[in-house]
């Protein structure tokens, strides 16, 4: 079992920035990728962003790339996603997941409980 806590959600304005984190603890952490997704009201739950057990590949939404950045630093068990020029349309919950490199669900075996990213227009 991989138990993952996410925090740094909250309030931002648009344009602006917040850096979330996933704290994992039980199994090893660098035995797994670890990835990002969202789910705004009423919408699917869809892929952020996800990085190798090494930390040496990654890969982005179209929609984030080149304003999210996804880490890991396997000697904190911690995985980080910095998002900057924040946007209305980024609103949701986000989650981070312990499982295979793969932009679909399925590939996670361990998800965290969720943090809320609100940005106001």
């Amino acid at each position: 079992q991989v138990q993952l806590v996410e925090s740094g959600g909250g309030l931002v304005q648009a344009g602006g920035s917040l850096r979330l984190s996933c704290a994992a603890s039980g199994r090893t952490f660098s035995n797994y990728a670890v990835g990002w997704f969202r789910q705004a009201p009423g919408k699917e739950r869809e892929f952020v962003s996800v990085i190798s057990r090494s930390g040496g590949i990654t890969d982005y939404a179209d929609s984030v790339k080149g304003r999210f950045t996804i880490s890991r630093d396997n000697a904190k068990n911690t995985m980080y996603l910095q998002m900057t020029s924040l946007g209305p349309e980024d609103t949701a919950v986000y989650y981070c997941a312990a499982g295979i490199m793969s932009r679909v669900s399925n590939g996670y075996d361990y998800w965290g409980q969720g943090t809320q990213v609100t940005v106001s227009s």
